[in-house]
């Protein structure tokens, strides 16, 4: 069964940083293309960040790049986003998703993501 499970969110002053963990199971893990994207209540959602596993290139959203960092460790089955100088727009939750296939990394756009994550949430105040 394939589980993604978020962390490491919380309540922050603006200026601050955090660090957000997926933790993946249940599915061959060298093979995807993992990403994490937001939503705020009464929002859209946001995509931030993708990466394919072990070891690939990542690539940000346009309006996200400069804060947010996408990282990831094949021998933890783990992704992680890191963001810093937070505002308080950034207050939302936080999802990780996954697809079978790193070459949907590579794609110039979004891919149709088929596992998702129930979030973390991260609160900014100002």
């Amino acid at each position: 069964q394939v589980k993604l499970v978020e962390s490491g969110g919380g309540s922050v002053q603006a200026g601050g940083s955090l660090r957000l963990s997926c933790a993946a199971s249940g599915f061959n893990y060298a093979s995807y293309c993992m990403a994490w994207f937001r939503q705020a209540p009464g929002k859209e959602r946001e995509w931030i960040a993708r990466i394919a596993t072990g070891g690939g290139s990542p690539f940000y959203d346009d309006a996200m790049r400069g804060r947010f960092a996408i990282s990831e460790d094949s021998s933890g089955n783990t992704v992680y986003l890191e963001i810093t100088s937070l505002i308080p727009e950034d207050t939302a939750m936080y999802y990780c998703a996954a697809i079978a296939g790193k070459g949907w990394c590579d794609l110039g756009t979004w891919p149709d993501f088929r596992y998702w994550g129930q979030g973390t949430q991260v609160t900014v105040s100002s």
